[in-house]
């Protein structure tokens, strides 16, 4: 039997990085399935404990050159650890800085003084950034060597150590061309980037922190007649838990005694809170508003909505979207053709066109750093991460890359009716004559699924009733103070206009009097129709699909905007339906309640659960609504689209960075006075990885229903300012050759 395991994985630069790990954990016997996700630091492994342990899992990570762990990577120790080394590479680097200035600035303090020893203070300041800040680099470099390919690791390496031991050389040689500088600030400038890139990076998963934020630390629980204060470790399944007003539900529950208003805003987005009675659930982590009550524990620990909300937005976060697959083909063969391209500038500038040694290989430099694809490798990632962040802010849980590219791709929608577009319960909606109360008494012995709605829709005192009896297809008979009473199926009148509103009306009579008529109905959703509305609006082909007979599924249907409906369809028959759209060439969507439409929901290109706040991870679909409303079905293709629009723009931003980037890189521009040193070139790679990030972001500024403008514009001037930036980086390197 196979099981999943997640290891957060540290050490990775790129995309490449990842998929050295991917391939070597693929290796392990009795592992089935290896993900590796950069941007979030995660392996999702699929293996067989029978056959493997977590123990070699963990070792074949180590023997691709990195380190995996079942405990969570603490994101701020990481961004503190990449503050302290840019800090020390650039402590070390800037007397450099200094040194470069002489040659535009006669005069400056020790220009005379120093200049004979600028040549070993470089080397000595430049060899600690080098080897002990940069270490890391060679690491990744025999890493990838050992899986016989190539990273962002060998780009860096190859390119440093050229300028450092081409001026190590030239050093000793007495030969004064020296660029320790460029290697020690190319260093400085790249861990400079991975300090802002994993600053921004740890924003991305600021959805998870605020979850697990939500989660209540005490609980006030009942035991043996005392009220005691207990660690939320240490509630059991089966307690009972005093709530006051204001508190945090501490764990889901069942109410026993007492009523309140609940916010549940932060589980499910809904901003009103929800008024709960005895027998009712709650969810842990929402807040009781007003009474006090008590609760009986249902769910605890990992079992909870909230522990179970949080697994599943990281399994999503850790996940791949299908077009990730374009991003990594990319990657596999970038940076050996980027290796090549920078021989061959080599060999164009030095060999062909004569130029020094010294430019030709500064150039084969800048070429090599460039072309880095770490932008390439966040592009994907960190706008899922922050798509199904926002999603779960909103009471809609996406399950993984998978069904959020697939959102934006339907083109046909089918919801269910019961419980998807009506309430799922019925209510009385008619009520011909003054005889609820009679109604109301025969059918408190009745197990009639209508009875429920009747009873509670009179709210005082019943009759007593003798002699009753059920009688099957037709209603139910009572006695109630010597008079016999029938209640059922109309036998007098007809109640056509009611009927085909959908609605069931039953009749009351006595010896063969009618006295009145009861309509019970399963009403439609306040929002369904304004859902229906929206979807139509976006081109979207809907349909309703139900076993009701064709004029109760049409009555319904014609309530919120559908005209085209299938119906008298058996639940194991909506599946075959499903598969008749996609049979003629359509991406479909199933609206289902995830239980008894599983089927039609597996089948369909996009299954969507109406979740209630419980059982979250175990529905069906790849998209869980939580809240019951259909809005949040248009809410999810919305932010689907968003999401996959910032993925795109973010695999522009990093190949227009990368190639707009080589030509500049190699010199092709250096007749019109743009040259590109190396250092800046690293520079320009790292803010190529950040552009990405912050694009990635302006994803936090969704909110359903609204136009997010900013998010929209950005990209433009992002491109703008970026291009500015690369051409200035140009024009500067072109002064100081």
């Amino acid at each position: 039997m196979s099981t999943r395991i997640n290891l957060a994985v540290s050490g990775m630069h790129c995309s490449s990085c990842a998929n050295i790990i991917e391939r070597q954990l693929k290796k392990v016997i009795g592992v089935s399935e290896a993900r590796v996700n950069f941007a979030s630091e995660k392996a999702s492994i699929v293996y067989d404990p029978s056959l493997t342990q977590v123990t070699d899992l963990k070792d074949a990570v180590a023997k691709a050159g990195y380190a995996a762990s079942e405990k969570v990577i603490d994101e701020t120790e990481k961004i503190k650890g990449e503050w302290h080394k840019f800090l020390w590479s650039f402590f070390l680097s800037a007397p450099m800085i200094y040194f470069m200035l002489f040659n535009f600035f006669k005069g400056l303090p020790g220009s005379t003084s120093l200049l004979p020893y600028i040549g070993i203070i470089s080397f000595i300041l430049a060899t600690p950034v080098q080897f002990i800040i940069g270490a890391g680099f060679y690491r990744g470099t025999w890493s990838a060597l050992k899986m016989h390919t190539f990273n962002m690791d060998s780009l860096i390496a190859i390119g440093t150590s050229v300028a450092y031991f081409y001026s190590v050389i030239n050093f000793f040689l007495k030969i004064p061309e020296l660029y320790f500088e460029t290697a020690a600030f190319l260093i400085t400038f790249v861990i400079l980037g991975k300090f802002l890139e994993a600053k921004a990076r740890g924003r991305t998963s600021e959805a998870i922190q605020k979850l697990m934020g939500l989660a209540a630390k005490t609980a006030r629980v009942i035991r043996n007649g005392e009220t005691l204060d207990v660690p939320i470790d240490q509630v059991a399944k089966g307690d009972v838990i005093l709530v006051r007003p204001g508190e945090k539900i501490p764990v889901d529950g069942v109410i026993l005694k007492g009523s309140s208003a609940i916010d549940e805003s932060m589980i499910t987005g809904e901003s009103l809170p929800v008024e709960k009675q005895v027998g009712d659930n709650v969810i842990g982590a929402t807040i009781n508003k007003t009474g006090s009550f008590e609760i009986q524990a249902t769910r605890v620990g990992a079992e909870s909505t909230l522990s179970q909300i949080i697994k599943l937005v990281e399994d999503a976060q850790g996940s791949k979207a299908p077009i990730q697959a374009f991003a990594d083909q990319i990657s596999a063969w970038f940076v050996p053709a980027v290796i090549i391209i920078a021989l061959i500038t080599f060999v164009i500038w030095y060999l062909l066109l004569g130029s020094s040694l010294s430019f030709a290989l500064m150039a084969f430099t800048a070429v090599i750093v460039i072309a880095c694809p770490c932008a390439l490798g966040l592009a994907t990632p960190t706008a899922i991460m922050v798509g199904t962040g926002k999603g779960a802010e909103h009471g809609i849980l996406v399950k993984g890359g998978e069904p959020l590219e697939a959102a934006c791709k339907i083109k046909t929608i089918i919801f269910d009716k019961t419980g998807t577009i009506t309430k799922g319960h019925p209510e009385v909606t008619d009520i011909i004559g003054d005889n609820l109360k009679i109604a109301a008494s025969l059918e408190k012995y009745s197990e009639h699924s209508l009875a429920e709605a009747i009873v509670k829709k009179h709210t005082g005192e019943l009759f007593g009733v003798s002699d009753f009896k059920a009688v099957p297809g037709e209603g139910i008979t009572g006695k109630i103070s010597g008079k016999v009473y029938f209640f059922g199926k109309p036998k007098v009148k007809s109640y056509h206009d009611l009927e085909n509103m959908g609605k069931t009306v039953m009749e009351l009579s006595s010896e063969g009097e009618v006295l009145g008529a009861i309509a019970v109905a399963d009403t439609v959703k306040e929002t369904s129709k304004e859902a229906v509305e929206r979807l139509i609006r976006m081109g979207i082909d809907v349909w309703m699909i139900t076993g009701d007979n064709t004029r109760t599924a049409r009555a319904i249907a014609q309530q919120v905007g559908i005209t085209n409906v299938l119906a008298e369809v058996l639940p194991q028959d909506k599946a075959g339906e499903v598969k008749r759209f996609q049979a003629q060439g359509k991406k479909v969507a199933m609206v289902g309640d995830g239980i008894n439409d599983a089927p039609a929901l597996a089948q369909a290109d996009l299954g969507i659960a109406m979740g209630s706040g419980t059982d979250v991870a175990m529905e069906s679909g790849g998209i869980v609504i939580i809240k019951n409303d259909l809005r949040d079905v248009v809410n999810a293709i919305d932010l689907s689209k968003e999401t996959m629009q910032k993925i795109k723009q973010n695999m522009f931003f990093a190949l227009f960075y990368n190639v707009a980037g080589i030509p500049i890189a190699a010199r092709v521009f250096s007749f019109a006075g743009l040259i590109l040193k190396p250092e800046l070139a690293g520079l320009a790679m790292a803010l190529s990885s950040i552009s990405v990030v912050s694009n990635s972001l302006l994803l936090r500024g969704y909110r359903p229903g609204h136009k997010n403008y900013v998010s929209i514009m950005a990209p433009f001037a992002m491109a703008f300012g970026f291009t500015w930036l690369f051409i200035e980086f140009a024009r500067f390197s072109s002064g100081m050759k």
